[in-house]
């Protein structure tokens, strides 16, 4: 088996103070052609979660968190850390690696499906590092995608659990169990996993949502995937329904409450804060639908349990079995070539996305936190 010397965890990154907000925003759409306007309405969500995102907090967190799992596990892998969008940037922090000699690196991205935005692309932005930091640049692979690893399912089931036990008593039986996760052109669905096999991205996301709901125990709860957090033009198709569009269907119909499951995403990022537990939540109490939602799994300990066993199992470890629950079992290790390929559509001109955005508001879906022009709910830590 590989000799690794270094753990490197990857993720997407986001501003840490008010002055970070807009530059991060350029970074997240630079070749996009978004205009000001919609950049500047999107930063208001940080603005008003206090210029900043939790998500390198988090990373912190889980990184001193995961340092003492390593000495427990007597995995003496140093742990670096890098962003695609802002510092520290992936780029530098495989630069650093190469100075300080490491020579193969295990990397743990921040998304646990298959898809373009949430695997493909962070395979190439280590490619792109290594070829920054030069001839000296580590070699660096991949840990496999962990959807239905029961350190990420059982900490999802258990949560359900307790944001059903949340829900007044007299709705809790009748309660829907609503699964999101980041939507995405239909087209970048479709080419999901290898050449042979699309859309492996609806197909995992399934697959983790019926696990939960099995795992924590509701059956008699009915449930749906679905999607938030869309950030294209609207004359691009995207997977649907939306979660804001399904949280009315479900009042109309006469659903007592639902419960929100992100199980699309790790942790409590602003695509959770903002797009679940203001814009969602908001959209529920005008309905007067009660709803609860249930944390993701990142501060679970089997979460960071999970990642020594990835680990673990990289470095062949005979006790160190490749677990997976459900009928799909454990992701490759290795992405075959063409895996999750997708090109995106040419950025239209700022006109162009002016006018997308005036066809969206028209159609009474506001613009605003990226429905339309692509600036979107930026911080894509799960699947975009």
């Amino acid at each position: 088996m590989p000799d690794y010397d270094a753990f490197l965890l990857v993720s997407f990154g986001g501003p840490e103070r008010p002055d970070d907000v807009m530059p991060f925003l350029r970074n997240v759409t630079r070749g996009r052609n978004i205009p000001p306007e919609r950049l500047e309405a999107v930063a208001e969500h940080y603005y008003a979660a206090g210029g900043a995102s939790p998500i390198n907090q988090q990373c912190r967190d889980l990184i001193a968190a995961l340092r003492a799992d390593f000495a427990d596990a007597r995995l003496d892998l140093p742990i670096y850390w890098g962003n695609r969008n802002w510092d520290p940037y992936l780029t530098g922090t495989v630069a650093q690696m190469a100075a300080d000699g490491v020579r193969r690196a295990l990397a743990f991205a921040t998304s646990a499906y298959s898809s373009f935005s949430s695997c493909r692309q962070y395979l190439d932005d280590i490619d792109r590092a290594r070829e920054q930091a030069g001839p000296s640049a580590p070699r660096i692979d991949k840990i496999r995608r962990y959807f239905n690893h029961p350190g990420f399912i059982e900490p999802f089931a258990e949560s359900t659990r307790a944001a059903l036990a949340a829900l007044p008593a007299g709705v809790r039986d009748g309660a829907h169990l609503v699964f999101t996760a980041h939507s995405v052109p239909l087209a970048m669905a479709a080419r999901s996993g290898p050449p042979d096999a699309g859309d492996r991205y609806v197909t995992e996301l399934a697959d983790a949502s019926a696990l939960v709901a099995e795992r924590a125990g509701a059956g008699d709860h009915p449930w749906r995937l679905v999607y938030q957090s869309r950030s294209g033009p609207p004359a691009q198709p995207w997977l649907e329904p939306d979660v804001l569009d399904h949280l009315g269907t479900l009042a109309k119909a006469g659903a007592p409450a639902a419960v929100i499951v992100p199980v699309g995403f790790v942790s409590d990022h602003m695509e959770v804060r903002h797009d679940l537990d203001t814009e969602a939540a908001q959209t529920a109490a005008a309905l007067g639908l009660p709803v609860t939602r249930a944390a993701t799994p990142w501060y679970d300990s089997r979460f960071r349990a999970m990642i020594v066993d990835l680990v673990r199992e990289r470095l062949g470890a005979p006790d160190a079995p490749r677990a997976a629950l459900g009928p799909l079992g454990p992701s490759t290790d290795v992405c075959p070539p063409g895996c999750c390929a997708f090109s995106r559509p040419a950025a239209a001109t700022p006109g162009q996305a002016g006018a997308a955005g005036q066809a969206s508001a028209t159609a009474g879906q506001a613009p605003a936190a990226g429905q339309a022009g692509g600036a979107g709910r930026p911080e894509r830590t799960g699947a975009a």
